[in-house]
């Protein structure tokens, strides 16, 4: 009997030191810096320190961006495929890399593309937006390219069109919400007043959709940014051509909400580290839009 409380005895005083062992292993473990928790994170799962950390928009993680996907080359879709490419999609990553975050494009009509940002269904509009005094006064902006209207013709210019007052009497497609079409309807008021046949402006939802009414015939013109007027001509294999104008040059915006003043912050912050990175001059590059480089 005393030899089996001897043998419990030393079984209990064994056991309790491994237990000290093991306990000692893991405090000197944790001494040499092995971590005990993940990170601390903001709320949705930006990681703390990034810059967009104190960015309320950014706390999913996600940069969203609203662009109509159908102005080549700043914005379009991938032959056969549903992956966005052009210059903003480019930048917009790019952007997002630096604040942090990651990109995500939503395909929206460029018609009412300012009212959905403003009911907050994405971050910012990304889609070769030039900046207007009217639109200033709904939304802020971030310059990030500079480009003028340009005239689109089939090839040798039979019309003889050298600028949109030559439209006089014609026809000219031109996408929906565009500068543009203030544009043909600010001719056609001088027109008028000119006592001179007014252009006849057909709209459309998308840009593609002009450009083949002006393949078919059916207008004597299409109206759009220099940069995708370029890249029009230069798709339909010598049977269009550019007029290589740059009417009413102005920049291109990131469009915010005036709310949002430290995603906008965080945007120019963001914009200049890639423009002296270099990084921003090798996108337009990418494209052929080196021209438009804003200082």
């Amino acid at each position: 009997m005393r030899f089996e409380r001897w043998f419990r005895l030393v079984w209990l005083v064994a056991a309790m030191a491994a237990v000290l062992i093991v306990f000692a292993a893991c405090e000197e473990e944790k001494e040499e810096g092995t971590p005990t928790a993940t990170p601390a994170r903001t709320p949705a799962g930006t990681p703390a320190g990034t810059p967009a950390a104190g960015v309320p928009e950014l706390q999913d993680g996600v940069l969203q961006a609203g662009s109509d996907i159908a102005y080549a080359p700043i914005e379009f879709f991938e032959e056969g495929t549903t992956t966005p490419v052009g210059l903003d999609i480019d930048l917009g990553d790019a952007l997002a890399e630096e604040l942090g975050v990651r990109a995500e494009f939503i395909n929206t009509g460029f018609d009412g593309i300012i009212g959905a940002l403003d009911v907050s269904r994405f971050d910012v509009i990304m889609s070769a937006m030039t900046i207007t005094e009217g639109r200033s006064k709904e939304i802020d902006f971030v310059p990030y390219l500079s480009a003028g209207t340009d005239i689109l013709v089939p090839k040798g210019n039979p019309k003889n069109i050298g600028g949109i007052e030559d439209l006089s009497g014609l026809a000219a497609g031109v996408e929906l919400g565009t500068i543009q079409v203030d544009q043909l309807k600010a001719a056609n008021e001088a027109l008028k007043a000119a006592g001179k046949a007014e252009i006849n402006i057909s709209t459309f939802d998308v840009n593609p959709l002009a450009v083949e009414q002006l393949h078919l015939g059916r207008v004597d013109a299409v109206l759009a940014d220099s940069p995708v007027v370029a890249n029009d001509a230069r798709l339909s294999e010598g049977e269009l051509e550019a007029l290589g104008l740059a009417i009413e040059a102005a920049p291109y915006g990131i469009g915010v909400r005036k709310t949002s003043t430290e995603l906008k912050a965080a945007i120019e912050v963001a914009l200049q580290k890639l423009v002296a990175s270099g990084r921003y001059d090798e996108i337009l590059k990418t494209w052929g839009l080196e021209g438009g480089a804003i200082e």
